[in-house]
């Protein structure tokens, strides 16, 4: 994939943008960030307002440590195309870094408008939620989440500690057995459930 993209290098500009826009990509699948950086700095000085381009960018920025920076180029590829899901969420998660939760919020609300049933964007809202110490709207976002990815272990799990944290033991055991049922090499859940039933 690599070699066939760097045929397209020395096309046109939109087509270099394209092309420079996937490198960039794989190298950041690779977690070759020089490479991605590079490649990502050429779409965008090929073609300013492709947002995948900027959106690379934000991701190379980020994998940094820039979030600040990071956020700066996912809200410009919004700008040129604000139906662009990936710079939304990875805007959210700038957000989060820098812990500026309503904003990330936001993000995310925004995302599952569009996304309706996405799993990862109802468990950032329900971590968010968590955050905001907000037990009661974490544990709605995670039922949501559940409908859709019923058999996932950490999110029973999670399920399970919100519901002892708020003193509600008997469904605090249905999620951590559950979650022992589909992963029953979970120590922290092992440990709980060994510890209800000697109760």
């Amino acid at each position: 994939a690599v070699e066939t993209l760097k045929t397209f290098e020395k096309k046109d500009s939109r087509v270099k943008s394209a092309a420079a826009t996937n490198l960039s990509f794989l190298y950041y699948l690779e977690n070759e960030l020089t490479q991605a950086t590079d490649y990502a700095d050429l779409a965008v000085n090929s073609d300013r307002y492709n947002p995948a381009a900027l959106t690379n960018k934000g991701n190379t920025v980020f994998a940094n440590g820039d979030y600040e920076k990071a956020a700066e180029f996912y809200k410009e590829a919004l700008r040129n195309d604000s139906s662009c899901t990936e710079a939304l969420y990875n805007l959210g998660l700038s957000y989060k870094k820098l812990n500026r939760i309503d904003e990330a919020l936001d993000c995310f609300l925004k995302l599952h408008a569009i996304l309706r049933n996405n799993a990862q964007v109802l468990h950032q809202i329900a971590n968010i939620y968590e955050v905001m110490e907000d037990p009661n709207q974490a544990i709605d976002w995670l039922m949501q989440l559940i409908s859709v990815v019923p058999t996932d272990p950490r999110v029973l799990s999670k399920l399970g500690k919100l519901y002892d944290n708020e003193g509600d033991k008997s469904q605090a055991f249905h999620y951590y057995y559950e979650s022992y049922r589909h992963f029953p090499s979970n120590i922290e859940v092992i440990e709980w459930l060994g510890a209800y039933y000697i109760d």
